[in-house]
């Protein structure tokens, strides 16, 4: 079974105590923007399940039906402990792969953007790794690793992740050598260097040791989170497709046939040398670092608190509701392009085209319910928002309006 909805609620507790224990200290590592942006992210790669059925079941399907060993009895204790390894073994492989190839990259970079580091970090997912994550996996069903065990010690192994993202975690002594932890994992969201490309497991430190690829943190060199292209947005679209986008234009831009082949299956960061000559692109000057963080005034921070707290309800109450498959998808629709209106506010775009952009997204979301016929308690829900939400935009307008000749003066 998958645990991860079963901790939802330990993951909300434990990002309350952080922050709690950081503005206490004095040390808060975290702030609404990129925090937002990264649960965003988290929301939409969830509610892609209300829409697309990934393609691995049914490749696992096949390999199980054809040719795997004879299944492994799931009431084995043997079989979960082996399953557990096997499985961050292979994540280990796919992991790695994702850092060292721009392909496997275009997706897992989402994971990567955030210059904060807090247990939100976590929570922020690409939402397209489904279309090949599952191919590493596949020697699981071939040792004949039952679907429902693969499944469990996966969400497990998912779970055990969200803790290690955290800065006031210290090092733990002994445990830092077999295990995944706050410090090693620290090396692998930070872009300085000497910590590039390290420290791949999921929960075992050991695979990284073994195949050379561990960095230990350094208290001379202080980790620098994000990455080295800077994404300088909050948009969760742009955030999951800026590297494909970057490619495709690498492939058209290129002479050579070679180049534009090679552009899909180059390592990490390879560009072709005629495009990187007329275009290239900026990279983070770790000495001069500055996160990226518009100045937004108070109204529009509680306007983006709550469209945050609207997207996550929307995730995890509504679902529970009943809903059919196309209410399913409307709920996808709706955590997606209220994600993008409230980045626009959140990047201190111009207060007009913010609040168009936003008011536009109120009248789709009303013309799209008559569309699927949206009704019961679920339209009810849905017009009590819309209206909530008319009074908090023009709060916000007014809100921003306000602060932009402060900014400018």
């Amino acid at each position: 079974m998958n645990f991860v909805p079963y901790a939802i609620p330990l993951f909300v507790l434990a990002i309350i105590i952080e922050m709690t224990y950081g503005a206490m200290k004095g040390r808060n590592t975290y702030r609404l923007n990129d925090g937002a942006g990264s649960l965003f992210m988290g929301t939409i790669s969830q509610a892609r399940r209300f829409v697309v059925i990934g393609v691995g079941g049914y490749a696992y399907h096949l390999v199980t039906e054809y040719f795997s060993l004879s299944l492994m009895d799931s009431a084995n204790w043997f079989t979960w402990v082996l399953a557990f390894v096997l499985y961050d073994l292979c994540y280990y492989w796919f992991h790695r792969i994702s850092h060292e190839r721009i392909l496997f990259w275009a997706s897992h970079v989402a994971h990567h953007q955030s210059e904060d580091y807090n247990l939100t970090t976590a929570l922020r997912q690409t939402s397209t790794s489904f279309l090949i994550s599952w191919i590493f996996y596949v020697p699981m069903y071939l040792l004949g690793v039952p679907a429902e065990v693969v499944v469990s010690v996966a969400s497990l192994n998912l779970i055990y992740q969200f803790w290690v993202h955290s800065e006031h975690i210290p090092k733990l002594g002994w445990y830092e050598w077999a295990f995944v932890t706050a410090s090693n994992h620290r090396v692998h969201h930070a872009q300085n260097d000497v910590y590039l490309d390290r420290n791949y497991g999921g929960v075992f430190i050991l695979w990284d040791r073994l195949f050379g690829t561990f960095q230990e943190e350094l208290d001379e060199e202080p980790c620098i989170y994000g990455i080295r292209g800077p994404l300088r947005s909050f948009n969760p679209i742009t955030a999951n497709i800026h590297i494909y986008a970057d490619m495709m234009l690498d492939s058209w831009r290129t002479l050579r046939w070679q180049d534009k082949c090679r552009v899909w299956v180059a390592r990490t960061g390879w560009r072709p040398a005629d495009v990187a000559l007329s275009d290239p692109r900026e990279k983070n000057d770790l000495t001069e670092f500055e996160k990226y963080d518009p100045v937004i005034s108070t109204g529009v921070y509680w306007y983006a608190f709550f469209q945050l707290f609207m997207v996550l309800l929307a995730l995890n109450a509504v679902p529970a509701a009943g809903a059919t498959y196309l209410t399913g998808v409307y709920q996808a629709v709706f955590i997606v392009i209220t994600s993008v209106t409230t980045a626009l506010w959140l990047q201190a775009q111009e207060p007009k085209s913010a609040m168009q952009w936003d008011a536009l997204r109120i009248v789709f979301l009303l013309a799209l319910a008559w569309v699927v016929a949206l009704q019961g308690v679920l339209l009810l829900a849905l017009i009590l928002y819309c209206v909530t939400n008319a009074v908090g935009l023009a709060l916000a307008y007014r809100a921003a309006s306000r602060m932009v000749p402060a900014i400018q003066g």
